[in-house]
């Protein structure tokens, strides 16, 4: 307790209006987001990397920009921290009655079942949501698409709106495919974005239907395709030759070679 309210008492001195930081003073809730969603992607990156020291450091740069939003919250007379972590701690003791209150649930499958059930009665007993009413109301915009998108379509699926057999979703895959072209046919900026994005839904669609994570699969497609740029630049440097500069065959050479030195990683 007396390390959290270290951490407390140095946010409200950064924020004093007479001798705080002058930075600190300026920023309001709307200013610190996008350190917030980056402190929370330099966490996911520490984790993937799986350098602990590292998590460390980052969960504490992610627990500051909690604390730095309770402080504003705290001088507007909102809510303090301590009104975050009663509300935190309500919550989870509420959404696990089969281990605070004796209710049975057996399995994982169960518990996330009946998660969602809190979570609905909850919504309801708020009485309103930020986007309106209905089942993809309380989807934040700000989550990253390839999420949203998957969170849309689970949501969907759980009144069984959904593609009962995966044939069909490669099926509606060809035929996005088939509308892209048309669209690149007709040269119609407006319509090409349209089936893109069509067809990247389906894309999500498709990895939900196989059990794939489609963020985490894009993650990791973009690290094992910067490893392979990597390899090429360092056979190009080898044999005294600048990447950039070389020709698409000789590129597609070393990508070729790139593909198969980093096949035992795949």
């Amino acid at each position: 307790m007396a390390k959290i309210e270290k951490i407390l008492e140095i946010m409200s001195r950064l924020r004093d209006p007479e001798q705080g930081c002058p930075w600190d003073r300026e920023q309001t809730y709307d200013t610190i987001v996008p350190y917030t969603l980056e402190e929370a992607y330099e966490v996911a990156d520490a984790i993937y990397r799986k350098d602990w020291e590292e998590l460390r450091s980052e969960l504490g740069d992610l627990l500051f920009q909690v604390v730095f939003y309770a402080q504003i919250a705290k001088e507007e007379g909102r809510f303090d921290f301590t009104d975050v972590v009663e509300a935190i701690s309500e919550k989870m003791i509420r959404r696990h009655p089969h281990v605070f209150a004796g209710e049975q649930i057996t399995s994982a499958e169960q518990q996330t079942k009946k998660w969602d059930e809190f979570k609905e009665e909850e919504k309801k007993k708020k009485g309103n949501t930020t986007n309106g009413s209905g089942l993809l109301a309380d989807l934040p915009m700000r989550f990253p698409a390839l999420s949203r998108a998957r969170k849309m379509q689970s949501k969907m699926a759980k009144v069984g709106f959904d593609w009962p057999e995966l044939s069909q979703v490669f099926d509606k895959l060809d035929e996005e495919i088939g509308e892209l072209k048309q669209g690149l046919a007709n040269r119609d900026q407006q319509n090409i974005e349209e089936e893109m994005g069509d067809l990247l839904f389906m894309c999500v669609n498709l990895a939900r239907q196989i059990k794939v994570d489609p963020e985490k699969a894009l993650h990791n497609a973009n690290e094992k395709f910067r490893k392979r740029v990597e390899h090429m630049e360092e056979i190009a440097g080898n044999h005294g030759k600048v990447f950039a500069e070389m020709s698409l065959p000789e590129m597609e050479e070393l990508w070729l070679a790139a593909k198969k030195a980093h096949k035992p990683h795949l």
